[in-house]
């Protein structure tokens, strides 16, 4: 249990700042130590609510009944408190346009620029950046908008500091409630943000508009080489799949069914009629491709917990891999086997899971650059291709298509939890193509990932740069 410090007590007048809310956790989480921090700083301190811009500035909105559609043309993106956290903006849910487009829904589409903090639930109080190709996304009543006012402060140094280790603290004091946390806008209009000159900020902002703008072109070089790679196979039109508009798989008959599987869903029409149309193209299959390489899950091992900094590594599970900035747990290498790693160019598909249109369930991403250094949990399927006429990059652009995400969920064996079928995984068809092609193709995706990591090294300065500022 943790308990307050002897010498600082919590003091009455701490109550009258936080609206005599009798909840320990302020008291105990360093907030109050935080702010006596600031308040000391010889800088000027301004409320947060005193720099922000329109309908209050700081907002989240009203309930509403959500219908969710599938054809953009009658749609928009809709960003939740879980889905602001993602890397890959390709698979959000979509909300009908005709609503998101009422007098009084309207106000709820994102500007770029805005400070993004999530205010209920298990990811209560986290923190994101609406970067430049987020701009006409709508957002939920989970996620509290922060819109800052251009002639008060920069907005790029305005999310720094609430992504800072002094924000975090001061946002997290604000979370209230017992089996589902909460914050409220007008707890987070009470932070105060340190003045610390025009041309810190500025330097702070530049560092972090930038990365926002390399995000936006690494969700862009993604989805150019997965476009690529369908156009130049000649099968563009599977882009544009409108699977829920196939109708349902009811009532179909399935010749030559083996012991391999007796499960209906492995044989749905609307997935073979996509593979027929794959396999009309020079293939080779997945199976083939990974021969002498790797296909197959990571090791199970004991998970013992170790501080960062002494040797641990980051954990990383199916919930996080998909975010921008994984939170995993640390432990320590030297008790785990080898297999936690994963070598360059590792495609990583979630393979343990449920079937919701929103789960990340055969969903995947590519391990390189800086999350070579990550651990990953035995829930992945590892795709590493062992032929060198294939690259990981290459399969990568393949695998995170929607085409070849209803092929993998047709796949599934299991219960409650599914996974992915052994044998039938190694069937997936790949397209062959040119050599020149798929070099070029492979290059897209790593120019993006390379751009996501720039992306983080530059977050990351600017958040050095604001610790350093503010410490002094």
């Amino acid at each position: 249990m943790k308990v307050a410090e002897a010498g600082n007590p919590a003091r009455r007048g701490w109550f009258d700042r936080q609206g005599l809310r009798l909840v320990a956790k302020p008291y105990l989480s360093g907030a109050f130590a935080t702010q006596r921090m600031l308040e000391r700083l010889p800088v000027e301190s301004m409320a947060l609510k005193n720099l922000t811009a329109g309908r209050g500035g700081i907002f989240s909105g009203p309930q509403f009944s959500r219908v969710y559609l599938t054809a953009p043309e009658h749609s928009v993106p809709f960003v939740g408190s879980k889905d602001m956290l993602v890397a890959d903006f390709s698979t959000l849910p979509r909300l009908r346009k005709s609503d998101a487009e009422l007098p009084g829904m309207r106000y709820l589409k994102l500007q770029a620029g805005t400070s993004l903090i999530s205010r209920s639930g298990f990811n209560a109080g986290r923190r994101s950046y609406v970067r430049p190709d987020m701009a006409g996304f709508w957002s939920s009543e989970d996620v509290i908008k922060v819109v800052p006012d251009p002639d008060k402060i920069k907005s790029g140094y305005l999310y720094a500091f609430l992504s800072s280790r002094f924000g975090e603290v001061l946002v997290r004091s604000g979370i209230y409630g017992s089996a589902v946390k909460h914050i409220a806008p007008n707890h987070v209009g009470e932070i105060r943000v340190p003045r610390l000159g025009a041309s810190v900020e500025n330097e702070i902002h530049e560092l972090v508009q930038g990365a926002a703008e390399l995000r936006a072109e690494f969700q862009a070089g993604l989805e150019a080489a997965t476009s690529d790679l369908f156009r130049t196979a000649g099968i563009e039109e599977l882009l544009d799949l409108r699977w829920h508009e196939r109708g349902r798989d009811l009532g179909f008959a399935q010749r030559g069914v083996t012991v391999t599987s007796l499960r209906a869903l492995n044989f749905q029409p609307r997935a073979r009629r996509i593979l027929e149309r794959l396999r009309e193209r020079e293939c080779v299959t997945l199976g083939e491709v990974c021969e002498g390489g790797t296909l197959g899950s990571g090791v199970r091992f004991k998970r013992i917990d170790a501080e960062p900094g002494h040797g641990a590594v980051r954990l990383i599970g199916q919930r996080q891999a998909f975010w921008l900035r994984p939170e995993g747990r640390w432990i320590s290498p030297d008790q785990a086997p080898p297999g936690i790693f994963a070598a360059d160019e590792t495609v990583m598909i979630a393979a343990q899971g449920t079937l919701g249109e929103n789960e990340v369930f055969c969903r995947p991403f590519m391990v390189t650059g800086s999350w070579r250094d990550h651990a990953y949990s035995q829930h992945f399927l590892r795709v590493l291709p062992g032929d060198p006429r294939f690259s990981g990059a290459y399969l990568f652009a393949l695998l995170r298509s929607e085409p070849m995400f209803r092929l993998l969920r047709s796949m599934s064996v299991g219960g409650k939890q599914q996974d992915l079928h052994e044998e039938l995984r190694k069937g997936l068809p790949v397209p062959v193509l040119t050599q020149s092609d798929r070099d070029r193709i492979a290059s897209t995706v790593r120019a993006a990932y390379k751009k996501r990591d720039e992306a983080d090294h530059k977050e990351d300065l600017a958040l050095a740069r604001l610790e350093e500022a503010v410490t002094g």
